[in-house]
């Protein structure tokens, strides 16, 4: 009865979630739900003392990085900067390569720390005007902006701000830029096999002389422009290089040379360095290409404030969502029946890589959310994967970077915030455009992390 307990309660929340209703709601009275069906009873207990300290410390150690990567891609969209970087890309590769243009176009967005929303928004006219140029089919729109937020510069490309990159890092002791090799490896497995599906089925689509179609205008509409004077193509991107650049330099250079001897003491919690070295650099990062950005496009941003403020407040609520799901995922794990499922994870076979890999990406997938299957996974199972890879020989630096790629397949299945967001933004259905989306999203990653997990095997990171 417990096991059937944490199924219905884990269906009901992808069920509930993919109708609308926010996780805020649902993933406490679930969880509540599967304790009660476990047997226990200790409701109110369990509520404040294991699904609000689950998700305040969640909230306390990574609310800076949602903070600061919502404002910088505030300002990078309302400068102009965003679209600047796309529209120059798209013209130099020209109509003919449109869809590897609007490909780049998002990763170099979201890999120089702009929120995957934000590119969608920029990129999208962009997209439907030089679809409609080259008469592709718009149902391909979607993938191909897909393809270039949400997988390569997400969770495989090291050194990406992005939040799936950071969860990592204080269960395994590493940096942004962990198992660098496997990272780019399986990320242009992602990007160049994404691509290479895309035009593939532009090219069958042109077979049966099918072109852009006939299509409502959607709701940001089809060709929208830059207000004012944009910025030049290399001052839009030095921003988002600043990101890459002081990541690294923080993490291997900065930050070591500081005297951190005070973290060990009581007050500060008794932590090494190792375990906040690589969100310490990523805030530093984010802060000071902030003020970059600001400096370069000042007489652009006209309402800086209002720009400060909206994306300040679009922070609030991915955290909290992805907050409430690891409060969640901390009552199931305290479920005796949980105990059945760890064990049925962790005994799958004697490589740990694998067993991070499916924990992962099937909590990923039940909760539609690659940051929040992710914690959830890293929460009850963390301390025991660190363990398991030390006893077999593996680096943690590998570890992270399988865990990071594995929260980047099932999660975009369809009920997932980022895909209905994306159709939404597209003006397309499910039905038109989420079969591509589901080869370049979940396919196609899933098998980079499986070469990654081979790789990783024979000793490569």
């Amino acid at each position: 009865m417990g096991l059937i307990g944490i199924v219905l309660s884990l269906g009901l929340l992808m069920y509930l979630a993919y109708r609308g209703i926010t996780v805020l709601i649902l993933a406490p009275l679930l969880a509540l739900l599967a304790l009660v069906l476990n047997g226990e009873f200790t409701l109110l207990g369990t509520y404040t003392q294991i699904f609000m300290t689950a998700l305040g410390d969640y909230v306390i150690q990574y609310f800076p990085l949602f903070l600061l990567g919502a404002i910088f891609g505030k300002l990078m969209a309302d400068s102009g900067s965003a679209r600047a970087i796309a529209e120059t890309i798209v013209g130099r590769l020209g109509p003919s390569n449109a869809i590897a243009a609007i490909v780049l176009s998002c990763g170099i967005l979201t890999y120089g720390g702009v929120s995957l929303f934000v590119v969608a928004f920029a990129v999208y006219p962009i997209a439907a005007a030089m679809f409609k140029r080259g008469d592709l089919p718009k149902r391909l729109i979607p993938a191909a902006i897909a393809l270039g937020s949400f997988t390569f510069t997400m969770t495989a490309f090291p050194g990406t701000p992005a939040i799936q990159n950071a969860i990592p890092m204080p269960f395994f002791g590493t940096t942004p830029f962990a198992a660098p090799i496997i990272g780019v490896v399986a990320g242009l497995i992602m990007m160049i096999g994404g691509i290479a599906w895309l035009n593939f089925r532009a090219k069958r689509a042109a077979g049966r002389n099918e072109g852009y179609g006939e299509h409502e205008e959607s709701a940001i509409g089809e060709s929208a422009e830059i207000e004012g004077d944009a910025p030049s193509f290399w001052v839009a991107m030095a921003p988002a290089i600043a990101v890459i650049v002081l990541n690294a330099l923080f993490t291997y250079v900065f930050i070591p040379a500081m005297d951190t001897s005070y973290l060990s003491t009581e007050e500060f919690g008794e932590i090494e360095i190792g375990d906040v070295r690589g969100i310490w650099a990523i805030i530093a990062a984010l802060v000071l290409s902030i003020l970059l950005l600001v400096g370069l496009n000042y007489k652009r941003l006209t309402d800086l404030k209002t720009s400060v403020n909206k994306g300040t407040f679009g922070s609030l609520l991915p955290v909290f969502n992805t907050a409430s799901e690891v409060g969640y995922g901390a009552i199931i794990a305290s479920l005796p029946a949980f105990f059945v499922v760890r064990d049925a994870v962790l005994g799958l076979t004697d490589n740990p890589l694998i067993n991070v890999a499916v924990a992962t990406n099937v909590l990923a997938g039940i909760t539609g959310s690659a940051s929040g299957g992710m914690s959830i996974a890293l929460e009850a199972l963390g301390d025991r994967f660190a363990e398991l890879a030390e006893t077999a020989g593996i680096s943690e630096q590998l570890m992270h970077r399988i865990t990071t790629l594995s929260s980047g397949g099932f999660d975009a299945l369809p009920h997932n915030g980022a895909v209905i967001t994306l159709l939404g933004i597209c003006g397309l259905t499910h039905r038109q455009s989420y079969a591509d989306i589901f080869v370049v999203a979940v396919c196609i990653p899933v098998a980079a992390t499986i070469v990654a997990i081979v790789l990783g095997t024979i000793g490569v990171i």
